[in-house]
């Protein structure tokens, strides 16, 4: 079998040791006979994988004692709703950061249950450029200060995050999520839909300092209240096994790379081989995104007409290079590059972008 590089958003590349061991593991766990997506949530094989993988994040990221990890189900955009229903109290407001397509989901849905100040909007600069945190005029008395931290649609990352004092940060992080060493005791919550860095579709990731869990309000429906999750170890109901299988084995095979300071050094040469190219080449390509917040994780570039973009797309396709289109809002080229994406496939890409531009430009 000949594998791809896989350039898609999400769900996308995964490692392939990782791909290998569930290959091996899938119909005989650990000798007992059956398949991990077989077993009972509640026997001791799958409380090993699901306390792991708390465990593993938790080693990640250094988590102090009083940050709970949890699993749930609905992608990052149930947390859209999840996070005001149960952190944004009745009479208070939130501050919001409107830097693309995803908080303005989110912001769309947190509206519809409180009072949000919106202390960056990105529109006039269609959402391509990031503010100086020290700029946002933060409310000291909002409920908390949701952040995007990476655009997935238009590749824009927040290099830095604002002071917010004692007011707490929440952070959509789902499509850099595990890629750049970060002390997270500076945010009350982050949350992150795993199929980018962290396995595949199916569970996300939510990180919530303790603190945060006495705002749930107690006539809060039990699967969207936070303070049940907590409660139950994420397992009020039957969890995503197989999410949180795989992403357990993701985990550990970052740890083994050398964890979040590994992945930064990786990301930083990923990207800086295709940003390269496009500088080499910036009479051909374009990124439209202003250069002290271009993504690491999601690399989008123009070139000088669609048709030249459609036939860019079909060669890397032929050149077993997928997933380069934009996405459909935006047009254009995008490339994903999150963790296990080998180098070879981007220096394949990079290739690409030269030979391409000297033949077509």
């Amino acid at each position: 079998m000949k594998r791809v590089y896989n350039f898609n958003a999400g769900p996308c590349t995964l490692p392939l040791p990782v791909l290998e061991q569930v290959k091996e593991e899938f119909l005989d766990y650990q000798g007992k006979g059956m398949s991990i997506v077989e077993m009972s949530h509640r026997s001791k094989e799958y409380e090993d994988i699901q306390f792991g993988a708390a465990s593993m994040i938790s080693q990640l990221y250094d988590l102090p004692d009083n940050y709970k990890v949890l699993f749930l189900g609905g992608g990052a955009t149930m947390q859209f709703s999840m996070i005001p229903l149960n952190l944004l109290p009745e009479g208070r407001s939130c501050d919001f950061t409107v830097t693309g397509s995803w908080s303005k989901k989110a912001l769309a849905d947190t509206r519809k249950v409180g009072k949000v100040n919106v202390v960056f909007d990105g529109e006039k600069d269609n959402y391509m450029a990031l503010p100086d945190p020290a700029s946002l005029k933060l409310d000291p008395q909002a409920a908390y200060l949701h952040i995007t931290s990476n655009e997935t649609i238009g590749g824009v990352e927040w290099p830095n995050f604002p002071e917010s004092g004692k007011v707490p940060i929440i952070c959509d992080m789902s499509s850099d999520f595990a890629s750049r060493r970060l002390s997270l005791e500076r945010f009350g919550m982050i949350y992150a839909g795993a199929q980018k860095n962290a396995g595949p579709a199916g569970v996300t990731i939510v990180i919530l300092r303790d603190d945060l869990l006495e705002r749930c309000p107690e006539t809060l429906m039990a699967y969207l209240s936070y303070k049940i999750h907590a409660a139950k170890d994420s397992m009020y109901n039957t969890p995503p096994v197989f999410a949180v299988y795989m992403l357990k084995l993701v985990m550990e095979w970052l740890l083994k790379k050398g964890g979040l300071a590994a992945a930064e050094k990786m990301a930083a040469e990923r990207s800086g081989l295709v940003y390269g190219a496009i500088e080499k080449n910036s009479a051909f390509y374009r990124c439209p995104v202003a250069e002290n917040c271009r993504s690491k994780m999601n690399v989008v570039f123009r070139l000088p007409t669609e048709e030249l973009e459609n036939k860019f797309v079909a060669e890397a396709a032929a050149g077993s290079m997928i997933g380069l289109k934009g996405h459909r809002s935006v047009g254009g080229c995008r490339a994903s590059i999150y963790n296990a994406m080998p180098i070879a496939g981007v220096k394949a890409l990079a290739d690409l972008m030269n030979d391409f531009a000297a033949k077509s430009g």
